[in-house]
């Protein structure tokens, strides 16, 4: 039976941990590398539901894209949201592995699935890191993947190739849409039925910056490599008012979705990379904001 060691080795090569932000807080977070691991489930968020979930179907390691503990904790009881999630995971004696920034900008994480899945060409991080990570491949069948997410949760690839690491992503359509076209390509791939706009609807779209997420940081660094539009999951008000202000143009689809797509990739590849487990996203998880 695998062990989580083993899962984290897997998960290392693809979102080497060294790529995470200073700030963050990602690896093995809950548990010990010689649990089992046969049973694992991807998830976006630790959650009530996505724990209820996991523990119900006897998993042994949740790999989620937010980290759980995220802050340091004083305390582990069950009088805030976080201790209670902790001692039921703990209890069940079910794992927390988190990628969280090492993911967002590994060669083939969230940002470069984004790009991808939204046709960029000549595509690059827009803030590149120095740091190492794993060889590039050295023939087409070794080539890191991408996937299109679909309704029921399916996945299929859609491009085989290599990339670099770093923050969010930078490139080109190869043609000029206007911002509303972009908007409408944002909801295609993530099959969504609305998302956020700043900017003038026939404003005209070429150079596209890429921040999975809350990516309103991401802005200033849009507006230095010239970017006509930057597409991140959520930005504050005066963010959306900076970006009117310089000429570009956002389109926000929400943080939940804007990341959760990948989180399904991501079952798909523990599954392809680790033999006698059995790895599904989420069937529970769902975005907590709606439209009232």
């Amino acid at each position: 039976m695998p062990t989580i060691a083993q899962v984290v080795d897997t998960l290392n090569l693809f979102a080497p941990a060294e790529l995470a932000e200073p700030w963050d807080n990602v690896g093995l977070l809950v548990g010990s590398s010689d649990w089992p691991a046969s049973k694992i489930m991807t998830c976006l968020t630790v959650t009530p539901t996505t724990v209820t979930e996991a523990v119900s179907r006897g998993a042994h390691l949740i790999v989620s894209h937010h980290p759980l503990p995220f802050h340091p904790l004083r305390t582990v009881t069950d009088d805030t949201t976080v201790g209670r999630l902790l001692l039921q995971l703990i209890t069940a004696g079910i794992g927390v592995y988190s990628a969280h920034t090492a993911f967002d900008s590994a060669d083939a994480g969230i940002n470069q699935h984004l790009a991808i899945g939204l046709g960029l060409q000549e595509i690059k991080p827009l803030i590149p890191t120095s740091t190492p990570t794993i060889p590039k491949p050295t023939s087409s069948s070794q080539s890191t993947r991408t996937f299109k997410p679909h309704a029921d949760g399916k996945t299929d690839t859609i491009y085989s190739g290599t990339a670099d690491s770093g923050a969010g992503r930078l490139g080109w359509l190869g043609e000029s849409l206007t911002l509303a076209e972009m908007a409408n390509r944002v909801k295609t791939f993530l099959d969504i039925g609305s998302v956020q706009v700043v900017g003038v609807e026939d404003q005209q779209i070429s150079r596209v910056a890429i921040a999975c997420g809350s990516g309103g940081s991401f802005l200033k660094q849009a507006i230095r490599q010239n970017c006509d539009c930057l597409v991140t999951g959520e930005a504050t008000f005066h963010v959306c008012l900076e970006a009117e202000a310089n000429g570009v143009g956002l389109v926000l689809p929400g943080h939940f979705a804007s990341e959760r797509f990948a989180l399904v990739a991501l079952a798909d590849y523990l599954s392809e990379q680790l033999a006698d487990i059995d790895v599904w996203a989420s069937q529970t998880e769902r975005d907590p904001l709606r439209m009232g």
